[in-house]
């Protein structure tokens, strides 16, 4: 043990010399929780700027714009006399969506017949989408209940709410109630912004040694780097003891700064957290045997983080997911960590309700300290041979 914490000594010094690594390991981890979710604050999209082509000018089809403007999803920017003149606002992108009311659209009301509005909607923004359709679809089924209300003129007020509406549809909006976009994402960026930050900050530790001083210097030639356990378990301990501190911002102090869904029980949280937070700085250890130079972790780990999102099976369902994408995302403590945060922190699960992550990334931090002992092993083995040479 006191091999041990010399190493957690060393390492921990060098963790704060290093003005890189800290930016990873502290400002990279305050900051970017911060940004991203002020960034998706709102939650939701508000007041969509929309073109309106209406053909028909009449009482009916300034009713149903009048609608339109009113929901909080959109807001009619221009009117347009044609589609043309409503597209060439689009490609500008001075509105996200055009709304076109046919010159029958009153006519076919007035007869009985079904009549039509054209929604047309700028596709590289899925959320403008989203708030669109469903202003449109709001004021569809408003029109239609006026309508037959005032098809029934001697009906009570039951007889009426019956025609109207048969079946009543009551919308429960579970676990995240505003339908946000933040409640939804941000749960699985805060879990992958500790792994990455550690894959980038350990990683850049061991570059760093390997460009400036050889790689002899990865195991310094002292009695107490003898050992390859010590030498995992001296520098997880020091990762470990900061990133109780930075988990704890990232987790508990973000999502209650912008309000977002906290309703787990602390305690299951935190205990679920541990064994994460073991397997990201193992791997991170392991992987770090990759660096070779002090900016290679850029071009390692970066790019992973996208991947590492959509494959986790939060932005995408996993039944859609290739099952080989499914297998190679179980190797992550990511993927188990944002399911199992998920579930304890914003759908108020308790620790034995995800009893299959919470062993699995146990399982993941046995492996990948066996396999950082097992590089370290090998480093020292080298090293001995080179010195019998």
């Amino acid at each position: 043990m006191n091999d041990v914490f010399y190493i957690f000594r060393r390492e921990f010094y060098t963790i704060f010399r290093d003005h890189g690594v800290m930016t990873f390991f502290v400002l990279l981890t305050l900051a970017y929780p911060i940004v991203y979710t002020y960034i998706y604050s709102n939650e939701v999209v508000r007041e969509v700027p929309v073109a309106v082509v209406d053909h028909a000018a009449s009482p009916l089809s300034r009713e149903f714009v009048r609608l339109f403007e009113a929901s909080p999803n959109a807001e009619v920017a221009a009117r347009c006399a044609d589609m043309e003149a409503a597209r060439e606002l689009m490609r500008q992108k001075k509105v996200y969506g055009i709304l076109e009311l046919p010159e029958d659209f009153s006519k076919r009301i007035n007869r009985g017949e079904q009549a039509h509005a054209g929604l047309y909607c700028d596709m590289g923004a899925l959320l403008n989408y989203k708030a669109l359709l469903q202003a449109v679809s709001d004021v569809s089924a408003l029109m239609n209940a006026g309508i037959q209300v005032a098809s029934l003129p001697y009906a009570s007020q039951v007889q009426q709410e019956i025609a109207v509406m048969p079946v009543q549809v009551q919308e429960v909006k579970m676990f995240n109630p505003q339908s946000g976009f933040a409640s939804f994402i941000i749960p699985a960026v805060l879990v992958l912004v500790i792994q990455q930050s550690l894959l980038l900050g350990v990683g850049t530790i061991t570059g760093t040694v390997y460009d400036r001083k050889g790689v002899a210097a990865l195991v310094p030639r002292n009695s107490h780097y003898r050992r390859a356990w010590c030498i995992v378990l001296g520098k997880g301990c020091a990762y470990l003891l900061l990133y109780f501190v930075m988990a704890y911002w990232v987790f508990f102090v973000v999502p209650r700064i912008f309000g977002l869904v906290q309703i787990g029980v602390r305690g299951d949280l935190m205990l679920f957290l541990f064994p994460f937070l073991l397997a990201c700085v193992f791997l991170a250890i392991a992987c770090s045997f990759l660096c070779r130079e002090r900016e290679q972790p850029f071009l390692l780990f970066v790019f992973t983080s996208v991947p590492l999102m959509f494959i986790s099976g939060i932005s995408w369902p996993k039944e859609g997911i290739p099952e080989y994408w499914l297998a190679l995302a179980k190797v992550f403590p990511s993927t188990h960590g944002i399911d199992g945060f998920v579930k304890i922190n914003n759908m108020g699960a308790t620790l034995s309700e995800v009893v299959t992550e919470y062993a699995s990334l146990w399982f993941l931090a046995l492996v990948y300290f066996s396999l950082a002992c097992f590089l370290y092993r090998r480093e020292i083995v080298k090293q001995n041979n080179n010195d019998l040479s």
